[in-house]
């Protein structure tokens, strides 16, 4: 049984480290991640344009974390973890041994992100069976025309179904599962926003509409939305540029960085292709990583020039 007590101190210790960094620009940090996300899988049943594996620029293999790293990881983690995203790049749900994976996940506010395409009947129940606390699935479109322009390969009746599935299980079963309809507003889909809510509300779902990441530099026009709000880049006289200011600072530094499939330590969710690996957690532990010379100096690189990192011109942070 965990000590109740390690929790709130270990988070109290990064925000503490947290605070340290931001204000007095201090790298060494206290305590573990309080948040951790971990990919299952790199792999992906579509072909979204927008995404780095979906468009294939994503450069790094491709494969399925085994269940003894993943274990090792929730072992050195999940005593002090607040929140456990399983979804990184990729579809978890394509894992052989996901449901497995899940059930190691006990203790901890896991969140699961999926794009709903293996959301049947059985494992909406297996879902609602588990101790998942938070299911994500993306709904980018109500007509097959719409959904299909961005979410490439899919099947809008699989997904629809799916959460129907998820609805369903939910009343019959009184979960007190988070039911979250996400919806990726561009500019083929933004007229189509208040139809998915309403949908949402009526499968018992809360609804989230979130900004649009851009990678591919030629096609800010083809996918922006024309509501401003929801733009995740401005026009500038060179082109487009993340709406944030881009200041010397950051949050996830301190409090939630990634593993991948492969067990390499990212240092948050933007750098998708493992542009800067920490550490590999086949070798080392999450606490030599969490604390070593490599997470020291790419800290130390964001507070004195967070605009010279690539993967920071993606990040939400700040606007």
């Amino acid at each position: 049984m965990r000590n109740p007590i390690i929790r709130p101190l270990n988070a109290a210790a990064a925000g503490f480290s947290c605070l340290n960094g931001n204000i007095l620009r201090r790298t060494n940090v206290h305590g573990m991640p309080a948040a951790l996300g971990i990919e299952l899988t790199n792999h992906c049943n579509l072909k979204c344009p927008e995404c780095n594996t979906g468009s294939g620029l994503i450069t790094r293999s491709r494969g399925y974390m085994s269940t003894v790293l993943f274990e090792k990881i929730i072992s050195e983690a999940g005593p002090y973890l607040y929140n456990l995203n399983l979804y990184f790049q990729g579809e978890s749900m394509m894992h052989p041994q996901f449901f497995d994976i899940l059930g190691e996940c006990r203790g901890i506010n896991t969140t699961l992100s999926t794009n709903g395409h293996f959301l049947t009947e059985e494992n909406a129940e297996k879902i609602i069976a588990s101790t998942l606390n938070k299911l994500i699935v993306s709904l980018d479109g109500m007509d097959k025309l719409t959904y299909n322009y961005y979410r490439v390969n899919g099947d809008l009746d699989t997904v629809m179904a799916g959460i129907r599935n998820i609805s369903e299980s939910v009343k019959r079963n009184h979960s007190s599962l988070e039911f979250v309809i996400q919806f990726l507003v561009n500019r083929m889909n933004e007229k189509q926003l208040n139809e998915a809510r309403k949908f949402a509300s009526g499968m018992g779902a809360s609804f989230k509409a979130k900004s649009m990441q851009i990678i591919n530099k030629d096609f800010y026009e083809k996918w922006l939305p024309s509501q401003g709000r929801f733009a995740r880049y401005r026009k500038t006289g060179s082109g487009y540029s993340i709406k944030s200011r881009l200041q010397n600072q950051c949050v996830r530094l301190w409090f939630n960085p990634v593993a991948t499939w492969d067990g390499k330590v990212l240092p948050c969710c933007f750098d998708k292709d493992a542009d800067h690996v920490m550490g590999d957690l086949n070798k080392e532990s999450l606490r030599d990583i969490w604390m070593g010379e490599k997470f020291r100096n790419f800290r130390k690189a964001l507070l004195t020039g967070r605009e010279k990192i690539g993967i920071c011109t993606n990040c939400t942070s700040g606007i």
